[in-house]
């Protein structure tokens, strides 16, 4: 399947209430389900959801045998087909470095890789981060913020 085909790309932001209880949880549930798989992530997203279970088990908010389940799941789902991995290029690294040197968002710099990987695919970006999605407007970036349900 060619890249342009996917329809949506999926920031880590809406990736971790996929495998962990979360107040965005249901509302990405419902999301994932209704879609025609796959869906767009980038090589970022696994270091980024690396990142993540780390930091859970740190903060004591998971153990290491459930950090090797949710890891585990992931890449199951990865392997089955429900992501598709998209490589961050020097194309992207450019795109992204523009966009934050226009200072007209308060872009974070992996937020602005995950953007620039979508927008380079031509896809739309999920995310349930409110400065990502703000970016993306600001930018023209079709986005699809995900809230959560506090």
């Amino acid at each position: 399947m060619n890249e342009a085909k996917l329809g949506y790309y999926m920031d880590t932001s809406a990736i971790l209430p996929y495998y962990r209880e979360e107040k965005a949880s249901p509302a990405i549930q419902d999301f994932l389900s209704s879609l025609i798989i796959p869906v767009g992530i980038s090589d970022l997203t696994g270091v980024e959801f690396a990142s993540a279970l780390s930091r859970w088990i740190r903060m004591k908010e998971i153990t290491e045998a459930q950090a090797d389940l949710v890891e585990n799941a992931f890449a199951e789902d990865t392997r089955s087909g429900l992501f598709r991995r998209l490589s961050i290029t020097t194309k992207h690294y450019r795109q992204a470095q523009k966009w934050i040197s226009s200072r007209k968002t308060a872009l974070r710099t992996l937020d602005a890789l995950h953007l620039a990987c979508c927008f380079g695919a031509g896809m739309e970006i999920v995310s349930c981060d409110e400065v990502l999605a703000s970016s993306a407007d600001v930018l023209g970036v079709p986005c699809r913020f995900v809230a959560d349900k506090r």
